[in-house]
C-alpha cells in the first residue's frame, strides 16, 4: 500500500491537537477508516459532534491496556501513536505515571500492532528525549529505545515500527501560544520562563506531512526528524502580540520552570553523524547490529564522522516579524482573528 486512499488507520490520543489535525488530514486523503483511540470520553463525544463523519470509529480505552488497545486495531493498516503524558511538570511530579503511559503504554501498542498484522506504525516522540532533564523526556527517550528495540528483535515482524521526533507544535493543546494569545485578551501581561530561551517552531500540519512521510519510507527503527527553524520564547511572545495589534505587550518573566532546559536538541552530534538528508528531513537509521556483545566490545564502529548537535541553538533563528507572519498563517490564529474581528 502507497497510498492512504481507501486505508484504516488507527490514533491512540485521537483527541487530541495532533490527533484531531491527523484525523482530518487521513479524511480528506480518502481512508476508509479512521479509529480514534483515548481514555476520555468527553472528548470523543465533542469530537464525534464536531467532525461528524461516518468514516471514524471511537474507542474508550487506555494504551496502558493492552487488550483495549487490541480492540482499536482490528483490520487496521497503519496506526499512529500520539497517545502519552506529554506535560513536563506533570511527569516530573509523577514519573511513575509517566513511565506507564508512555513507555510501558508504548510497548502494549506495538506488541498489539504486531500481533494484528498492522503495517506500520509511527510513535510520536519530543526533542525533549535527546539529552533528556526531565521526567518527560526520559520516558520519551525510553519509548523510542521500545520501538527500535521491537524493530531489531523482530526482523521478520510485518509490521514496521518508527520515529518521529518533534519540536514545539505551534497551537497544540497546553502549549505557549494559546496561553499567550489568552493573555493578550484579556489585557493581562504575557509571563514568560526565560525570554532568551530558544524552541523549535513547527505548524500541526508540518507534523502531520512528517508523520505521513515515515509510514511509506520508513525501514524497521528508523527515525525522522523535519528540518524546522527557532526563536527565542521574547521573540515568540512579542511576535503573538504584534499578530493580534500590540506593538508593545508587558512581559513578566516568572523564571524556569522544573525540568526545562535553555535549548532544545532534535539529533544529537552522535545521530546526526548517522543521519541522511533527505531534503525537509533527517533520516537516522537503526543501529541494528545484533545483541552480541562482540559487535560493540570488540569490533565496534570504525567509520567516524564529525557532527554538530542539531539544536535551537544552531537551526536558523526566525526574528519577530518572520515569527509573526509563521504565526497568523496557522489556522488557529486564523480563526482567533475571525472571531476579535465580528
Amino acid at each position: 500500500m502507497t497510498s492512504l486512499a481507501g486505508a484504516s488507520i488507527a490514533i491512540t490520543g485521537g483527541t487530541g491537537s495532533f490527533g484531531a489535525t491527523m484525523a482530518s488530514h487521513l479524511l480528506q486523503k480518502g481512508a476508509a477508516q479512521v479509529n480514534i483511540f483515548s481514555r476520555d470520553e468527553a472528548k470523543q463525544d465533542e469530537m464525534r459532534s464536531r467532525m461528524d463523519e461516518p468514516r471514524m470509529k471511537y474507542f474508550v480505552g487506555d494504551v496502558r491496556d493492552r487488550e483495549s488497545v487490541e480492540n482499536a486495531f482490528v483490520g487496521i493498516d497503519f496506526v499512529f501513536h500520539a497517545a502519552a503524558l506529554k506535560q513536563v511538570p506533570s511527569c516530573e511530579f509523577f514519573p511513575d505515571q509517566a513511565v506507564k503511559t508512555n513507555v510501558d503504554g508504548s510497548r502494549n501498542v506495538i506488541a498489539a500492532a504486531h500481533k494484528l498484522g498492522v503495517k506500520s506504525v509511527v510513535c510520536l516522540s519530543t526533542d525533549k528525549a535527546v539529552y533528556p532533564v526531565n521526567a518527560m523526556g526520559m520516558s520519551k527517550a525510553l519509548m523510542e529505545k521500545t520501538a527500535q528495540a521491537f524493530a531489531r528483535n523482530h526482523p521478520d515482524s510485518p509490521t514496521t515500527v518508527s520515529v518521529t521526533r518533534y519540536g514545539n507544535v505551534m497551537y497544540s493543546r497546553g502549549s505557549v501560544i494559546p496561553l499567550f494569545v489568552r493573555q493578550i485578551r484579556a489585557g493581562k501581561p504575557l509571563t514568560l520562563t526565560e525570554g532568551s530561551m530558544t524552541r523549535f517552531l513547527m505548524s500541526l500540519q508540518e507534523s502531520v506531512d512528517l508523520v505521513e512521510h515515515a509510514f511509506f519510507h520508513a525501514q524497521p527503527g528508523d527515525l525522522y526528524v523535519k528540518k524546522a527553524p527557532a526563536c527565542t520564547v521574547d521573540t515568540l511572545a512579542r511576535a503573538t502580540a504584534k499578530v493580534l495589534g500590540v506593538e508593545e505587550p508587558e512581559i513578566a518573566r516568572i523564571g524556569i520552570r522544573h525540568g526545562e532546559k535553555m535549548y532544545e536538541t532534535l539529533l544529537s552530534r552522535e545521530e546526526m553523524a548517522k543521519s541522511t538528508d533527505q531534503g525537509e528531513y533527517f533520516k537516522v537509521p537503526l543501529d541494528a547490529r545484533s545483541l552480541q556483545y562482540s559487535g560493540f566490545v570488540e569490533e565496534g564502529d570504525s567509520e567516524v564522522r564529525e557532527a554538530e548537535d542539531f539544536d535551537s541553538n544552531n537551526t536558523s533563528q526566525l526574528s519577530i516579524d518572520q515569527t509573526a507572519n509563521l504565526i497568523a498563517s496557522l489556522p488557529e490564529m486564523q480563526n482567533v482573528l475571525a472571531e476579535m474581528n465580528h
